[in-house]
């Protein structure tokens, strides 16, 4: 039976689609792994500690590309070279619909969540909205987004190869916790319950 849950188990490369992301993100690409993490850390810096204004920084850097290309241009001109390899910079309609079906997804998902809160009146949904949501408020008082955004690419390039490399001792670890906070939630949701009980239906005696 072991053996057979861990042949068929989904590896880490395969959860992260198996392509040049799962790569990067699991350091078999160390030269793709280093750049995003040189690139996000060096924006981190300037942002944060050097007080870089975002607006400046995009409108600096698109100046710095343009100036480039055009020196090019001219330079190319006049000693006849080559023109700048720029592509046709243009978004496909493939491109938009797919971008448009995942939103789409996401957003009847949301919609689905709150009906459920709303309409269906879900306790428990509802409580584990609720927790999400005051955990976001937490964090989010903590640190500023930006800081909250670097955290999480150091996270994506740490906690994937580490579940990846232990993934075995991690499945064990989780079991655990998932039966413990289910046992303490059904605690607690029966003594909310009992503070908060429902009306019974009663039939109506007929005479």
């Amino acid at each position: 039976m072991g053996e057979s849950n861990t042949n068929c188990r989904i590896s880490v490369h395969q959860a992260l689609g198996g392509g040049s992301v799962a790569d990067v993100l699991l350091w078999k690409r160390w030269g793709g792994a280093l750049l995003t993490l040189g690139s996000a850390t060096t924006l981190w810096f300037l942002f944060e500690r050097a007080g870089y204004n975002l607006l400046s920084f995009v409108a600096n850097v698109l100046l710095l590309l343009v100036v480039i290309l055009f020196v090019w241009a001219k330079s190319a001109t006049l000693l006849n070279r080559p023109l700048p390899p720029i592509p046709n910079l243009e978004i496909s309609e493939d491109t938009v619909a797919k971008a448009s079906g995942v939103t789409r997804v996401y957003i009847n998902y949301a919609l689905s969540i709150a009906h459920d809160i709303a309409i269906e009146r879900n306790f428990k949904l509802f409580l584990q909205v609720a927790i999400c949501l005051w955990l976001g408020s937490y964090i989010g008082g903590l640190c500023n987004f930006l800081t909250l955004v670097y955290v999480g690419v150091l996270l994506s390039f740490s906690l994937p190869m580490l579940y990846d490399k232990y993934q075995d001792w991690i499945d064990e670890r989780l079991c655990i916790v998932r039966r413990f906070i289910q046992t303490q939630y059904m605690k607690i949701d029966d003594t909310i319950l009992k503070k908060f009980p429902m009306p019974l239906n009663k039939e109506k005696k007929t005479q």
